[in-house]
């Protein structure tokens, strides 16, 4: 294959250089094309056939429903590490040794107290907040307390930056569930692992001990692991454009949970538990709603299946479906709810339709069921992801940092107006 591409335009032909990944992936720089053409650019609505940087993060095929974090496979991961190790893979670049994980853990731990002053500004968010517009707000506002700008040329620095920040967050998120709860915020306990702890901090109530139930632990530990990263997505890309302008981690960070609470991103495992709560309003028959799925005229849409970048399984969900089971069958939840969900699977899977199309369950369907099963409000689930995808947008964050990468700025193709004469106001 050719290391050039050619273009052509108005009979005038320009070479732009072919790069190659290391999983043999093949762009177009095209970075000088508007200088070499005199103002020739592309468009590319929704950036689906553009790439924003180079990374060594996440490798993702869609097609062949492949996912690996720096080079391990997300079934290994998901299998034999827990969400620590894969947090410290994913932004150091090597799995840690046992004393590198625990130091780490320990830093963390040592860093998970957040000023008492947040919890005042919690207290002045109403209850009927939406969890995500409060967690975007108290990360935001850690800023306020952590003055000091990151410098990315000192490793201590970066380094310290990060285990504050993962230590900070699981507390910000379970406060958030409590202050919608009416439960008193609580530290947990620092003698527990990252994930116990969280569950602890979730859960405990004021007048008696939490008891840890391992087949929990074990699931939310692979649904954080399983959300870590997933390349260059909506939330992720605005991480690193917001830390382009050299934004410090907390704000560019939060910028990220602002753009992982839309439905069409992060809130669809919400969007799931909705659509399956109307239709248990409307009776719970999902042979009805099957039906309106595969009636193009109807505008019901199955939420939870398929997925825009995965064309076959997403591997991920078929990982956490085993875990799903294990919780459904020890917490024995009698739920109509679940029920109507494990209808629609079930359905789904056996369906030629959605099995000729590949509309298979995906990750959101199934966490959005653990998370019901576990006791998390519906409003609380795109924060579940949140906390998962932190490591991610942590590694990208520093990614594009530490190779020093130019501040985002996206041209446009103007379709406005030409010129206009300003117009007196008695004469329009």
């Amino acid at each position: 294959m050719s290391d050039k591409a050619t273009l052509e335009i108005n009979g005038k032909k320009y070479e732009f250089p072919l790069i190659t990944g290391t999983e043999n992936e093949v762009a177009i720089d095209i970075k000088t094309l508007r200088a070499a053409t005199e103002g020739v650019i592309t468009i590319d609505p929704g950036y689906k056939n553009t790439g924003s940087c180079e990374s060594a993060i996440t490798f993702l095929d869609g097609e062949k429903g492949i996912l690996r974090y720096r080079g391990y496979s997300i079934e290994e991961l998901a299998e034999k590490a827990d969400f620590l190790e894969v947090a410290y893979l994913l932004i150091f670049g090597e799995l840690p040794n046992e004393e590198q994980l625990e130091k780490f853990h320990s830093d963390i731990k040592k860093n998970s107290v957040v000023d008492d002053d947040i919890k005042k500004i919690l207290d002045a968010f109403p209850k009927s907040a939406h969890p995500m517009g409060v967690l975007a707000s108290l990360t935001s506002a850690l800023t306020s307390f952590n003055p000091s700008s990151v410098n990315v040329d000192s490793e201590e620095d970066m380094y310290n930056a990060i285990v504050k920040i993962l230590g900070k967050f699981p507390i910000l998120v379970a406060w958030t569930m409590r202050k919608k709860k009416g439960l008193p915020f609580d530290y947990g306990n620092s003698s527990l692992g990252y994930v116990e702890n969280l569950l602890q901090m979730m859960f405990k109530q004021p007048n008696e001990d939490y008891k840890q139930n391992p087949i929990l632990v074990n699931a939310l530990d692979k649904l954080l692991i399983l959300h870590a990263d997933h390349e260059q997505n909506c939330s992720t890309s605005t991480v690193r454009i917001t830390g382009s302008s050299h934004a410090g981690l907390f704000v560019s960070l939060s910028a990220g949970i602002s753009a992982l609470w839309g439905p069409l991103h992060g809130g669809a495992n919400q969007a799931v538990l909705e659509m399956l709560e109307g239709i248990k309003e409307d009776g719970g028959d999902t042979s009805k709603y099957m039906a309106k799925a595969k009636d193009k005229q109807d505008p019901f849409r199955l939420m939870g299946f398929g997925h825009r970048v995965y064309k076959n399984f997403d591997p991920r969900a078929k990982i956490i479906k085993v875990a799903a089971d294990e919780v459904l069958g020890d917490l024995g939840v009698e739920d109509p709810i679940l029920d109507i969900a494990k209808g629609l699977a079930k359905e789904a899977l056996e369906d030629p339709y959605f099995v000729d199309r590949k509309l298979y369950p995906n990750v959101d369907f199934y966490s959005g069921i653990i998370y019901r099963a576990m006791g998390i409000p519906t409003e609380m689930f795109t924060v579940m992801f949140a906390l998962g995808r932190l490591p991610g947008w942590i590694s990208q964050w520093k990614e594009m940092r530490m190779r020093k990468e130019p501040i985002g700025r996206p041209r446009q193709l103007y379709i406005g107006e030409t010129y206009r004469p300003f117009k007196e106001m008695s004469k329009r």
